[in-house]
């Protein structure tokens, strides 16, 4: 990396793209991973600076920042000592007696200074408060940041994974993408990155999500520190769930032959380290696990030797193991795209792909419009919202994709909203990359496009669950039958009319069609509850 780093990445930066010689760049269009971290732009004239005393340790700011700039660790004592002096942290509320301390670190150069993680804490004395750049840089935190970086991620003591606080102690493995300030999609992805992110092959439609997932010259998808992370490529809109679909029987048929080769290799007399490994590795072929990373880790350690010593058709065999040492653990397949891509020109590809049964995850990043082409409507435009091509606003309903994935019977469905409710987003992720089966979630994605306060982009997403604006549910085919579809949604709380009528998108059909902007309004809440009383009544017969 640090060959293209050199003579790519740095050329790219400052303009001088015109002097790189083709010898130079890709030869197979490959990219390495991790490298927008190289970037260090420093475009936040102001940025978040963390105040310990009034930290409550819920690690929320963490898990909602859009663009992975602010982090937190659990610390064992020991590990400071060789801190710098404006490395500040606290003691660590859930330690049990251990010498554990606590630290959010934020990365001051990469931060889009959007503000979401000041919106979000929820302290009742704010924990992060405005800083400029400048002061920042001049308190340390760039050596704080560097130091922060040697130390572990994921120690978790005194919590679980399976809780929002526990997962945000993880490395995110989407980092410092050139996405909108605030945008609401991104937060997302990191949190998928931090479940599977070590074992996730992604294919990303076209869209909002391909151009700050993977613009030339640098990613944001990266890897931890065991050079383990998500490898990404992007199609077309069209085409972009049958991309993954290949993917998906590209590595199933990788598995199947190596299990075959495993088999073979035994059957022809295989001893010694490498046979036990394969063997105690066979007994956990389903798992993927750290456990089952370790073992592949340990076999990828002694294949090659035992190649080198083997003759005639066990040196075949084991060759072709050789070739297949990283696919001993099943990778998470993710499909990624915005809801024109899903509701609209890949959908006959959507719902193909998930009518196969094959175990592929699909992440709809709906912010009910072509975000990254201009605004355009989509089927998941609702009624009374004014885009490109939806001037005078949509007349028609949304598309009810949820229900028509759920008609199946074999499909993992969610709707999530992360600033609604933390825990059952990350539940339903979770749940999704568990089932042995096709997935798809929704995931409400507050957009610029809507004409809002970015900086409140979390707080727009509980809006509009409160509001009774966007559902929360699950639908786990794994379950037994009568528990298959849970309703997260309460009651409305809030006013739709209030929250409609505070986004431009809405209020905007108040100048292009003012004669019919109330009535469609009206028919935009009824169109709303109406929705809300389907599903409702869905999880009775489901």
């Amino acid at each position: 990396m640090r060959g293209f780093a050199k003579n790519v990445i740095d050329k790219v930066m400052h303009l001088k793209g015109n002097d790189i010689p083709v010898s130079h760049m890709s030869y197979d269009g490959t990219l390495p991973t991790g490298t927008t971290k190289l970037e260090k732009r420093g475009v936040a004239a102001r940025v978040p600076n963390w105040i310990n005393d009034n930290c409550i340790q819920c690690n929320q700011c963490v898990q909602s920042c859009p663009h992975a700039v602010i982090r937190a660790k659990m610390i064992e004592g020991d590990k400071i000592s060789n801190a710098p002096e404006t490395f500040d942290f606290i003691d660590y509320k859930a330690a049990k007696g251990k010498d554990l301390k606590y630290k959010i670190q934020v990365f001051i150069e990469d931060c889009q200074g959007c503000g979401v993680c000041i919106e979000t804490c929820p302290a009742k004395n704010k924990a992060l408060e405005w800083s400029t750049l400048d002061i920042e840089r001049e308190a340390g935190e760039n050596a704080n940041e560097e130091f922060f970086e040697t130390l572990p991620y994921g120690a978790i003591d005194g919590s679980s994974e399976e809780n929002v606080k526990g997962m945000q102690f993880r490395q995110p493995l989407f980092e410092f993408s050139g996405a909108c300030a605030g945008c609401g999609e991104t937060p997302y992805v990191k949190l998928v990155t931090q479940i599977c992110g070590d074992r996730m092959v992604v294919a990303n439609a076209t869209g909002c999500s391909s151009i700050y997932g993977g613009t030339f010259p640098t990613i944001p998808y990266c890897k931890n520190e065991t050079g383990r992370g998500p490898a990404w490529g992007n199609s077309l809109f069209e085409d972009n769930a049958e991309y993954g679909f290949g993917m998906r029987l590209a590595i199933s048929s990788n598995r199947a032959l190596l299990e075959i080769k495993v088999a073979r290799a035994l059957e022809l007399g295989l001893k010694g380290p490498l046979a036990d490994a394969l063997k105690a590795q066979m007994d956990m072929w389903k798992a993927v696990d750290a456990a089952a990373i370790a073992g592949q880790t340990k076999i990828a350690g002694l294949i090659d030797a035992e190649v080198e010593k083997a003759s005639g058709e066990l040196k075949e065999v084991l060759a072709k193991i050789a070739e297949l040492k990283d696919y001993f653990v099943d990778k998470s397949v993710w499909i990624i795209g915005g809801d024109g891509w899903a509701y609209d020109i890949g959908y006959s590809g959507v719902d193909h792909v998930v009518a196969m049964g094959k175990n592929v995850n699909i992440l709809v990043l709906d912010t009910e419009v072509y975000s990254n082409t201009g605004g355009q409507a989509s089927k998941a435009t609702p009624i009374a919202a004014v885009a490109k091509f939806a001037n005078s606003g949509m007349q028609l309903t949304k598309k009810n994709m949820g229900f028509m994935c759920m008609s199946y019977g074999y499909v993992y469905v969610a709707s999530i909203a992360l600033g609604a409710n933390r825990a059952q987003a990350q539940k339903a992720i979770m749940e999704a990359e568990a089932y042995d089966g096709p997935s798809i979630i929704f995931a409400y994605a507050p957009c610029i496009n809507h004409g809002i306060d970015m900086a409140k982009s979390q707080i727009e997403e509980k809006r509009a669950v409160d509001a009774g604006y966007w559902p929360l549910y699950r639908y786990n085919p794994a379950n037994e039958e009568g528990k298959r579809f849970t309703w997260e949604t309460k009651a409305p709380t809030a006013s739709f009319q209030d929250f409609i009528r505070s986004e431009r998108r809405y209020t905007a059909l108040t100048t292009t069609n003012p004669e019919n902007a109330e009535k469609l309004f009206a028919e935009a809440e009824e169109d709303a509850k109406r929705r809300m009383e389907f599903y409702k009544k869905l999880g009775e017969i489901m």
